[in-house]
């Protein structure tokens, strides 16, 4: 196994983004929001998801979400305080995910809190600088019953990773919209994209003729070699960005982490579809 850091964040990430991922699409989850008047899955997303901010609106959303069209986000925010306050929301993203992982986790109760301790230390104190979500996330305590610290690392982990990868793709001098448009012409359906991120289409084309004009997209739509090469040069700045917390497992304690979250990730894979609009695998193990 190539255990370089930078190839251990990876690795690790397609392990842990479906641990934290339940939040969002397990019927626990959602059952959780829409019973406290978060009506709709969007609704309780970005809640959820936007909670750590504060009663933000919708533009530090926009810009740290980064591939969800504005108009999209700002039909939710700040409307969605008034149903649930960020304290409010807080709980309930714990409770419903709690309850989803207690469900698709259970009879690996003890995987679950040798998880946690060996994410914990991993996801406790990263770096918040130049990262909105991981910074707000990492003010918050860590709960104490084992299910509940393996989600929080979880969520610590992905966010840390997702503000590193918006920088790259920024980095990229690509927007939103132009990121999603790339994806569809190379792994990605556009039907698993465009309608869940909230983009017209005339948005869409737009940032097609946008890519085309900058010679990542030929006239087809399909992606160039230099857009590939675009693309490449991101997820590898995503990586090395995302590999401060796996620099001081040797390859043994890498091995014997993949093994201990394979079956749970896995098991809350089947909370998830495949394909999905995060780009995530599908684990296999």
């Amino acid at each position: 196994m190539n255990t370089s850091a930078a190839t251990t964040a990876r690795t690790m990430w397609a392990l842990y983004e479906p641990i934290h991922a339940v939040a969002y699409f397990a019927p626990e989850a959602r059952a959780a929001y829409e019973d406290a008047g978060l009506r709709g899955f969007w609704r309780g997303y970005f809640a959820g998801r936007a909670a750590p901010l504060g009663p933000v609106g919708p533009e530090p959303v926009v810009a740290a979400f980064f591939s969800f069209a504005p108009a999209m986000v700002a039909r939710a925010l700040p409307d969605i305080w008034s149903l649930a306050a960020p304290e409010r929301a807080l709980e309930l993203r714990r409770a419903g995910a709690a309850a989803a992982l207690a469900r698709l986790l259970a009879g690996h109760e003890r995987e679950v809190e040798r998880a946690a301790e060996a994410l914990v230390p991993r996801a406790a104190g990263l770096d918040g600088s130049g990262r909105p979500l991981a910074a707000a996330n990492g003010a918050l305590d860590f709960p104490d019953k084992p299910v509940e610290r393996l989600w929080h690392a979880t969520t610590l982990l992905r966010e840390h990773r997702g503000d590193g990868h918006v920088a790259a793709l920024v980095a990229a001098g690509l927007d939103g919209c132009e990121a999603l448009v790339l994806r569809s012409a190379m792994d990605l359906l556009r039907t698993e994209l465009q309608p869940h991120r909230g983009w017209t289409d005339q948005e869409w084309e737009a940032a097609t003729r946008r890519l085309t004009d900058r010679g990542l997209l030929a006239p087809d739509g399909a992606a160039t070699e230099a857009a590939h090469k675009l693309l490449r040069t991101a997820e590898t700045a995503t990586d090395q960005a995302a590999e401060r917390p796996w620099r001081p497992l040797g390859p043994e304690e890498v091995t014997a982490l993949v093994r201990l979250l394979t079956p749970l990730a896995t098991a809350c894979a089947t909370a998830l579809r495949f394909p999905n609009p995060i780009g995530l695998p599908k684990p296999t193990g």
